[in-house]
C-alpha cells in the first residue's frame, strides 16, 4: 500500500513546453511546469477525474492495480489491487466509475457501494479481446474500443488467443444489448465525442491515425475517414477541448489538431504520453499518463463540456 509520504518524495516539476505549429494555435499555454504527482508506474492509463470527490482515479496497468490520488490531500492510494489489469477508465452520468478490465476480457461499472456491474463481457457468445478504452454518451450508451494488447502476451493481462475475429469498436445500449460499430481497424485505442456528440473520435495505434464518424440516429457510425496522422510516435488517448479541437496523447506529448484536422500546436511531455483528461471544477486542469508518471498543469482552455 502506498502511503503519503512514499509519494511526497516523488512530487518535482519540469517545464511546459507549448510548441505553437499554427497561428490558430494563438495563445494557448498554461502552467510554467508540469507537476510530477506519481512516479512509481510500469505504465500508467486511464485517468478519469470524480469532481464530487475531487480526486483522479488511474491505472498502473502492469501492476494490476487502479490507484486514487485526492486532489485536498495530495496523496495517491491503492483503490483497487489486484484490479484486473483494468486500462481505460471513465465517469458517467451518475458519477459512477466505468473502467476496461483487460485481464477479465470486460467492461465494468463499480457502484456506490463498491459492487462491480458487468456492462459488456462478450459479443455474439465470444469473449472480447481486452477492452481498452470507454466512453458514455448522453443518452446512457457506452462505448469501448477492443483491440488485443491484453492478451497478446502476459504484460498486461492474460495470454490468451482471440475468440472474434478482429479487433473492433462497439456500443452497450443501457438495455445491455451489445453491438459492434466499426470494424475495419487494426488496433482501435482512444475515443472522444464532440462537445454536441454528433462526431465520434478513434485512434487506431497501430496504423498511427485518428479517424472521424458521424454518429447517425444516436446508434450507428458512418464515414470514418482519417482525421490525422501522428509525426511521432502513435496515438493513444483522446480527448476534445470547448473549441472542438482534438487533443492526442502521442510519444513527445500531446497533439492539438483544429476541428478540421490541422495539427496546430504540442505540449510536450518528457515521457510517452499513454492518456490524459480535464479535471477541476472548470474542466481547465489538465491530467496526464506518461509512461511511469503521472503529470498535471493548469491550462488556460477548457475540456469539452456535454450534454446531460
Amino acid at each position: 500500500m502506498l502511503t503519503p509520504h512514499d509519494v511526497r518524495r516523488n512530487v518535482d516539476r519540469v517545464p511546459a513546453r507549448f510548441e505553437s505549429l499554427d497561428e490558430r494555435f494563438g495563445r494557448t499555454d498554461g502552467d510554467a511546469f508540469l507537476e510530477r504527482l506519481f512516479g512509481d508506474g510500469r505504465w500508467l492509463e486511464g485517468p478519469a477525474y470524480f469532481p464530487a470527490g475531487r480526486y483522479l482515479v488511474f491505472s498502473d496497468i502492469p501492476n494490476d492495480r487502479v490507484l486514487r490520488w485526492d486532489e485536498t490531500t495530495g496523496a495517491v492510494g491503492a483503490l483497487r489491487q489486484p484490479a484486473s489489469y483494468v486500462n481505460g477508465n471513465t465517469v458517467d452520468r451518475a458519477g459512477r466509475l466505468i473502467s476496461c478490465e483487460q485481464g477479465n476480457r470486460r467492461v465494468t461499472r463499480t457502484e456506490p457501494d463498491g459492487t462491480i456491474t458487468v456492462l459488456a463481457e462478450r459479443y455474439r457468445s465470444k469473449r472480447f479481446n481486452s477492452p481498452n478504452d470507454v466512453v458514455e454518451r448522453a443518452d446512457g450508451t457506452v462505448w469501448f474500443t477492443d483491440p488485443s494488447y491484453g492478451i497478446t502476451t502476459d504484460y498486461e493481462g492474460h495470454q490468451a488467443e482471440p475468440e472474434l475475429d478482429g479487433c473492433h469498436v462497439y456500443r452497450v445500449d443501457p438495455s445491455g444489448e451489445v453491438r459492434a460499430v466499426a470494424e475495419d481497424f487494426e488496433r482501435p485505442n482512444g475515443l472522444a465525442f464532440s462537445p454536441d456528440e454528433q462526431t465520434l473520435y478513434i485512434a487506431d495505434t497501430r496504423r498511427k491515425h485518428i479517424r472521424r464518424f458521424t454518429v447517425a440516429d444516436s446508434t450507428n457510425l458512418m464515414a470514418g475517414e482519417v482525421f490525422a496522422t501522428c509525426d511521432n510516435g502513435s496515438f493513444d488517448g483522446l480527448r476534445v477541448d470547448a473549441k472542438g479541437r482534438v487533443w492526442a496523447a502521442a510519444h513527445d506529448g500531446l497533439h492539438c489538431f483544429s476541428p478540421e484536422g490541422d495539427l496546430l500546436g504540442k505540449l510536450l511531455v518528457p515521457e510517452i504520453v499513454s492518456n490524459f483528461t480535464f479535471g477541476g471544477a472548470r474542466l481547465n486542469h489538465l491530467f496526464i499518463t506518461a509512461t511511469t508518471s503521472l503529470y498535471t498543469l493548469r491550462v488556460n482552455f477548457n475540456g469539452a463540456s456535454y450534454p446531460r
